[in-house]
Parts: structure tokens; sequence; C-alpha cells
């Protein structure tokens, strides 16, 4: 599926929520998650500075899904996010049963940044979604939006410093 201007909409506003985020001092990663009559249904940010690092917006959603949503629309319902799942959360995606995936920046791009920044690799290892789960469309990444987010996270970086 191609990206449309509405997954660049949804996009943009999970990159504003990454830079929620980063504001309050957490990680700057958002998310959305839309019916598939284009309803937005929950927007979350990350929420890991207090130290609980699964608590990351596509955890939330999948959550709230599993509770808010019957089986089927959370099969049409999409996920708009500011970064690639992480494995944690591809798995909540997929055990959840929520439909497509559309993201802005990969975790190849942000492995790829940390690593430039000098950032020590995360414990757990960043793999793509498609080797989490299966039978889910994923789109992504979105150029010019995984820049603002390079941007975002380079910001993230240099206040820890």
């Amino acid at each position: 599926m191609m990206i449309n201007d509405t997954d660049l909409k949804h996009l943009r506003r999970c990159v504003e929520l990454a830079r929620v985020a980063l504001e309050a001092g957490d990680e700057p990663f958002g998310s959305i998650l839309v019916s598939a009559t284009g309803e937005v249904l929950m927007e979350d940010h990350n929420h890991v500075a207090g130290g609980d690092h699964t608590q990351h917006p596509e955890f939330a959603l999948a959550r709230w899904a599993a509770e808010n949503m019957t089986a089927e629309a959370r099969g049409q319902a999409t996920v708009y996010t500011s970064g690639e799942h992480c494995p944690m959360c591809a798995a909540a995606h997929g055990w959840v049963g929520l439909g497509r995936i559309v993201y802005a920046s990969s975790s190849e791009q942000l492995a790829q940044w940390l690593n430039e920044m000098g950032v020590a690799p995360a414990r757990v290892r960043n793999l793509p979604i498609q080797e989490v789960i299966r039978d889910t469309i994923i789109d992504g990444p979105v150029p010019e939006l995984a820049e603002q987010v390079h941007q975002l996270q380079r910001q993230f970086y240099s206040m820890k410093r």
C-alpha cells in the first residue's frame, strides 16, 4: 500500500506526540490508533522516563484495543507511529490482532542514529516488525518525517549529556 495524504496527516500527529514526550523529558515516540472509518480512537506517547520501559505508546494502544474493540474492528484498524515498533510492541500488536502499521522512521534508522551519537545499544535487539509478526501490512519509513524524528532523537540525547 502507498502512503497517502491521510497517512501523512496521522504520521504528522505522531511526530507531534513524540515532541510532547520530549518536552516532558521522555524519549520522543508517539502513536495513534485509527479505526477503519478514519476515527482517531486513541493516541499516546512514551512514558518510560519513570523507569518502566514497557510504557511504549504502541503497547498502550494494543492494550486499549483489546479492551475496547471487537476482533474484527481491531483487524481493520491502523496504528500510526513515529518510530517502527520494537519487538515488544510488535508482538502486542500481533497478539491483539491489530491491522496495518504505518511508521515515520524505521528501527534500522534509529539504531544508526543512536550509533552515530555514541549511544549504547538497547538491551533488546531492534528487529523489523516482519521478523516478529506476520500477515500485517506495514508501510514506512517516510523520509521527510523520519528526518523530523531524527531531530527529536538528537534533542533528547543532547539533553541527557
